[in-house]
């Protein structure tokens, strides 16, 4: 839902978001950054639906469900990692960047971890699931 108000608020947003090369393009006049982050609303929102469909909450399975639920958890976590850096940088009085930067890197890292803690003691009820299913 972020990146989608981000759409809507403009070249400000990707600004402020950590992205000044699109908020400049768009204050051009282009909608390519309009159409990458529309792009990245259908990817999270393929995010939420692989989670929901792990949790037992969705119409339909996902095609891959387990390996989608880990490489989505091994994704943020790895996007996450960035925080340890961007904590000691601030720890040593020398960030790079806003302090807002290292609360989206903690967002993303404890959404990973929230990933995997959901997928890896399900993995067996996971598989077990799709064999039922014949897909």
């Amino acid at each position: 839902m972020l990146h989608l108000g981000i759409i809507f608020a403009g070249p400000a947003a990707y600004a402020y978001f950590g992205a000044p090369d699109l908020a400049r393009v768009e204050s051009a006049g282009s909608s390519v950054p309009d159409v990458v982050t529309a792009g990245l609303v259908l990817v999270f929102a393929a995010f939420a639906y692989y989670a929901l469909a792990g949790a037992g909450w969705a119409r339909r399975r996902p095609p891959l469900l387990r390996l989608g639920l880990a490489s989505i958890g091994t994704l943020y976590t790895l996007r996450g990692l960035v925080f340890v850096p961007q904590l000691l940088q601030l720890a040593s009085g020398v960030a790079r960047g806003p302090l807002r930067y290292g609360w989206f890197s903690l967002g993303s890292l404890v959404t990973g971890l929230c990933y995997l803690a959901g997928t890896l003691p399900q993995w067996r009820a996971l598989r077990t699931a799709l064999d039922r299913t014949g897909g």
